[in-house]
């Protein structure tokens, strides 16, 4: 334990340390590679009396820090990451200090699920959704995306007579989509309600990825009153398309069935009054997935899901810790244990809550409505070179495109990432090799745009 001694006494010197890299990173960050170029051995065997702190942050410096990539930059623009403003940080960091395990809001001596409950009513806020959703944290939208789902299950089976929840699923669950995200198809498979047994809406004709709302009521109509659940898009993957969600909320009222929105960073559409009708409708849905590592720019593992507080019962029943006496009755003691998936949680709700207290709805409306010009900038350039195409058009803040000759594709890829000055994604989109760039970041600017354009004209010439 000697070293664990010495850390306790040199604790102000370790976190200055530590403070001071985060600094000297956080600063330069727009000058770090996008992509690993390096190779680390694998130490398998820990030693006996370990180093103690000064000396690991020593190695961590020498084997991993200089080839970790800047994936919370100005230029990384794959897989919709966003970054990490000042005001998360802060949070992020005093949530590890103080190193609270969200559950009650009172009686715990722990006022952690109040903030978290404070944060919940500032998204509602931010979102104009309204107050009867009951939410909360989970780690991704994956998360999300089976907590908001497991709930459906449970009212698919009320429909039926059954508490799927405490006897398990039987038969199939019916479930509608166009164009599901992929932690959607997997929740569905991890509540064994099948991933393949989703029925296929068809998508809108003239470059579309939204539901086609009279297909969907014929495929309503062919389950003869039966209940199901639907899972619609606010931002699908390729080119943030949306599904109509006032169309859908007119079909809600003549059928019977469980509406889900995955929101992930298309719900930031609400932020600004220049896209907020893309949701327009989408405060009537029973639940939503909103990803806040994404546009929210907090650390990696946030997320919340939205519950109507109607279906609360519901909820308590699929994830009630109901045989721990020592938590007391679920209905009557507010617990999230008894709300979400997770028993064991870090107070992920504190770096959303000072960003959002930080920043306000201004600063929300400022970072959407700038990571979308830059997108637009960035599909400007596409536009005007021949050797690249739009394949679809910038509807938010993604840039789905490919070479004109779709067979370069791999190798331009290859070529623009190892430059290390930006990140991009494959993709295929309606049958055709292409390239995503995703723009969440707010720290990304026009200067980011123009660097990045200059680099791809350059590879051109190489090809």
């Amino acid at each position: 334990m000697n070293n664990l001694n010495t850390d306790k006494q040199n604790l102000d010197a370790i976190l200055t340390a530590v403070k001071q890299q985060g600094v000297d990173y956080l600063n330069h960050i727009h000058e770090r590679s996008t992509v690993n170029s390096g190779e680390v051995e694998i130490i398998g065997d820990l030693s006996e009396q370990g180093t103690g702190t000064v000396e690991a942050l020593k190695q961590f410096n020498q084997r991993f820090e200089p080839i970790m990539v800047a994936s919370s930059g100005p230029r990384y623009w794959g897989f919709v990451t966003g970054g990490t403003t000042p005001a998360a940080i802060a949070g992020d960091w005093l949530s590890t200090i103080y190193d609270q395990n969200t559950q009650s809001a009172k009686g715990n001596g722990d006022i952690s699920a109040i903030i978290e409950l404070e944060t919940i009513q500032l998204l509602l806020s931010l979102f104009n959704l309204p107050k009867d959703f009951f939410c909360g944290f989970v780690t991704g939208a994956t998360l999300s995306n089976f907590t908001c789902l497991a709930v459906a299950r449970q009212w698919i089976g009320k429909q039926l007579g059954k508490d799927f929840a405490r006897e398990g699923v039987s038969g199939n669950v019916k479930v509608l989509s166009a164009t599901p995200h992929s932690s959607a198809i997997k929740s569905l498979s991890m509540l064994g309600l099948g991933s393949g047994n989703v029925i296929q809406v068809e998508v809108l004709p003239g470059n579309r990825e939204a539901l086609d709302v009279v297909d969907l009521e014929l495929k309503i109509q062919a389950l003869n009153g039966e209940a199901f659940i639907l899972i619609s898009s606010a931002g699908t993957v390729n080119t943030v398309d949306f599904d109509d969600f006032e169309a859908i909320n007119l079909l809600k009222q003549k059928y019977n069935f469980w509406w889900h929105i995955d929101a992930a960073f298309g719900g930031f559409a609400a932020c600004s009054s220049k896209y907020s009708h893309l949701v327009k409708g989408w405060e009537n849905a029973d639940s939503i997935t909103v990803d806040c590592h994404k546009w929210l720019n907090v650390p990696y593992e946030s997320a919340v899901f939205f519950v109507k507080e109607k279906h609360q019962l519901l909820q308590v029943e699929t994830f009630q810790n109901a045989n721990a006496a020592y938590l007391g009755n679920a209905m009557d003691n507010f617990s999230y244990l008894n709300f979400l998936p997770e028993n064991s949680r870090r107070l992920k709700a504190l770096p959303a809550w000072f960003t959002l207290t930080s920043y306000g709805k201004q600063g929300y409306q400022e970072i959407v409505e700038s990571n979308v010009e830059t997108a637009l900038q960035f599909a400007d350039f596409i536009n005007e070179n021949p050797n690249f195409e739009l394949l679809a058009p910038v509807r938010l803040n993604t840039v789905c495109f490919s070479l004109t000759d779709e067979n370069l594709v791999p190798l331009f890829l290859t070529k623009l990432n190892s430059t290390g000055k930006v990140f991009m994604t494959p993709t295929l989109y309606n049958g055709k090799k292409g390239i995503r760039a995703a723009f969440v970041n707010w720290r990304t600017k026009s200067e980011d745009v123009d660097l990045v354009t200059a680099v791809m004209t350059e590879i051109l010439t190489e090809l």
